[in-house]
């Protein structure tokens, strides 16, 4: 058999749709499955435990009809034997047909009828349940199951290095991830003021000062470490990839973060995480290892560091 996966979205909506890739294969062990993503979501696969092969389309660009022949072809090509679409548009759907997979599985509404399997589409869940639903389309009615990744061995052997470099591989250490400061995350209040996170530093580095604080680097022109460094104590890090990430956070006793891909890494390694949110859920699982911390505003900025200090020292 040889199944298909369309998930529009970034980095956070593809680990969320991991459990049902992880389902997927244990029903059908012997199945070829593929995913059609996002180009700015492709290399989150590096730590996918199940997929052949990953197609990039930009489901969310103005695309020409060439580029939409070009989508037909390659699935086309491929001779899928069943497709599963995890987004709303029914051009997708019509494209599928034309396609001619023969089973065809989406959410269900007005525009599903180019679909041969539609599902309930229960926006109240999580996402990762959400996305699980889609499964029903086979007839696969099994719980959806937790968040798992699968970290080369290369990346761990990176992240172990890494950690002697910090000199942090026998204490431990804190691990945080202050976000993109893009221009969208600043237009949209999603940027955490550098002065709050300084004072977490320093609320970490008086209560444990034996246990070393690490802030992650998203980028070479990423100038928020740097800025932080200036504390006392205060370590670097730039994985140069997901995967490299994830072997980064899963050595962390704690993670503080904003509401990013990282976070749902660190449910899938079950670090502990405190997650700073905006006005937007996370789509997560329930987890006993993480607290999410929602601003009462809906800026960033307004939850305090002292709300942030209590939970963490709360545990």
């Amino acid at each position: 058999m040889r199944i298909v996966c369309l998930v529009p979205g970034g980095i956070g909506d593809q680990i969320l749709f991991f459990p049902t890739l992880d389902d997927l294969k244990r029903y059908y062990p012997n199945a070829q499955i593929d995913v059609v993503v996002e180009p700015r979501a492709k290399n989150v696969y590096r730590v996918s435990k199940v997929v052949d092969e990953v197609l990039a389309f930009d489901f969310k660009d103005r695309n020409s009809l060439a580029d939409w022949g070009n989508l037909v072809g390659n699935i086309r090509d491929r001779e899928y034997d069943v497709a599963i679409y995890a987004g709303h548009n029914w051009v997708i759907g019509f494209l599928l047909w034309l396609s001619g997979i023969s089973t065809r599985i989406g959410y269900r509404g007005k525009r599903a009828f180019f679909l041969t399997n539609s599902v309930p589409h229960k926006s109240q869940q999580n996402a990762a349940a959400m996305y699980h639903d889609l499964l029903q389309g086979l007839g696969i009615n099994s719980p959806c199951p937790e968040l798992a990744v699968n970290v080369p061995a290369a990346d761990i052997d990176w992240a172990e290095t890494e950690m002697k470099r910090l000199g942090v591989q026998n204490s431990g250490y804190v691990l945080i991830d202050a976000g993109e400061s893009s221009p969208q995350a600043q237009a949209t209040n999603q940027i955490y003021p550098v002065a709050n996170w300084q004072q977490i530093i320093q609320n970490f580095q008086q209560k444990q000062p034996d246990l070393p604080v690490v802030v992650v680097q998203a980028s070479k022109e990423d100038r928020l470490p740097q800025i932080l460094q200036s504390q006392s104590s205060v370590k670097i890090t730039l994985p140069p990839d997901i995967g490299k990430l994830a072997a980064m956070i899963a050595g962390a006793d704690l993670m503080v973060c904003t509401d990013s891909a990282p976070i749902h890494l660190a449910l899938a390694v079950q670090t502990y995480t405190v997650a700073l949110l905006g006005s937007k859920e996370t789509g997560m699982l329930p987890c006993d290892r993480f607290i999410a911390l929602k601003s009462p505003t809906g800026r960033l900025s307004d939850i305090s560091p002292q709300t942030v200090m209590e939970r963490v020292w709360r545990g």
